[in-house]
């Protein structure tokens, strides 16, 4: 850190500080990701537990922080290495998680009108989303298209190395279109509110359309390849990720055109769309989910130590919890709400073991030493 105590010592400081961020990669926004999704899914749950609203918004608060921090180290990995930086963009197996930055700022700016508003004011958890959302959605765009061209020009990829990390560049848009919806009453009627609801029907449609072309692949190299590596299995829980999310989003596109947003009979299309897709698409994602957590099982068993890619165990379970709270909503079934109460406990329990083991990496400086 850069001391106080003298005023020439900054500089001086700031180099001592530097290598602490030189592997610093953009994987450790997934952090921010599984903690804001807690907050996220945790609002909506259907059960009135006492006090879970507000160990929601303390939970918000804390992926704001580690949002904050996460930003300014990332900006010193920048600075003073450059040629790091440059190396994981041109590294297939890094590159991809540059999706998460995006979507760690849509999950934050989410979160603070879902419950931050509480402690902070609309106003506020308004103007914090408007400008979180705007850069998460630029940058999820951008990286959307940015990183599939390096991988097509510049990465050298073998058949056998398609991984669930290709879909976090893709899935940055859906993540902007089911959040999207949260500051669509916040502008004026007509013209605005409708335009942004359909640039995030776009984003939705973006987001999937690519997710289709990418898991086949990624299906195909473990139907031929085998197992992935061991570090690399929790990663198959990637895959809940679009899934859920699109649940999630076409969800909100319903409660929101329902409010009036766009005329009949759009309104009606809308929630019918949410149920007809929503389901089927649930249905698959507790199906991928079953196998998921079965071949994490037999890594475990074969030794799989923690790493950062144990946070996959986070954000994608949430957006499964959202979009059964959507579904639940919109089919009036039961089973709904107690499938989204019963993964958000394991939600629960994924992000307080892979936080346990992200503090201990961090004091111990095994999560921030050079790669082996």
């Amino acid at each position: 850190m850069v001391t106080l105590a003298h005023p020439q010592a900054p500089a001086r400081s700031i180099r001592r500080s530097a290598p602490a961020t030189r592997h610093l990669a953009p994987n450790w926004y997934a952090a921010v990701m599984g903690t804001a999704i807690i907050a996220n899914a945790g609002a909506a749950l259907p059960a009135g537990i006492p006090g879970l609203r507000t160990a929601c918004t303390a939970v918000w608060a804390l992926s704001l922080l580690m949002l904050a921090a996460l930003l300014v180290a990332r900006t010193l990995h920048w600075v003073h290495h450059r040629d790091q930086a440059r190396a994981h963009l041109l590294d297939p197996a890094v590159a991809p998680f540059y999706g998460c930055l995006a979507m760690a700022l849509l999950a934050v700016g989410g979160g603070a009108l879902l419950v931050g508003e509480d402690w902070i004011g609309t106003g506020a958890a308004v103007a914090l989303d408007t400008v979180l959302f705007t850069a998460g959605s630029v940058i999820g765009l951008a990286a959307a298209v940015a990183i599939p061209y390096l991988m097509v020009v510049r990465h050298r990829i073998e058949p056998g190395q398609a991984s669930p990390v290709w879909l976090l560049p893709v899935v940055a848009p859906m993540v902007s279109a089911a959040l999207g919806p949260l500051l669509i009453p916040h502008l004026p009627a007509g013209q605005a509110q409708e335009t942004l609801l359909f640039a995030c029907f776009a984003m939705f449609g973006l987001s999937l359309l690519a997710t289709l072309v990418m898991l086949p692949m990624i299906f195909a190299r473990l139907m031929t390849g085998g197992p992935l590596p061991l570090a690399l299995t929790p990663t198959l829980f990637l895959v809940l990720g679009p899934l859920g999310q699109s649940t999630t989003a076409v969800n909100k596109f319903a409660d929101t055109a329902a409010s009036g947003v766009v005329p009949a009979p759009y309104d009606q299309g809308f929630a019918i769309f949410a149920v007809l897709y929503g389901v089927p698409v649930m249905g698959f994602a507790l199906l991928w989910l079953a196998l998921a957590a079965a071949m994490v099982l037999r890594a475990r068993r074969r030794g799989m130590r923690f790493a950062m890619t144990w946070w996959a165990f986070t954000f994608p379970v949430g957006t499964c919890v959202t979009g059964a709270e959507g579904l639940g909503k919109h089919t009036g079934l039961a089973v709904y709400d107690w499938l989204a109460v019963a993964l958000f406990i394991v939600l629960v329990a994924a992000w307080a073991v892979a936080l346990t083991h992200t503090v201990r990496g961090l004091l111990s400086g095994k999560l921030l030493a050079a790669p082996r």
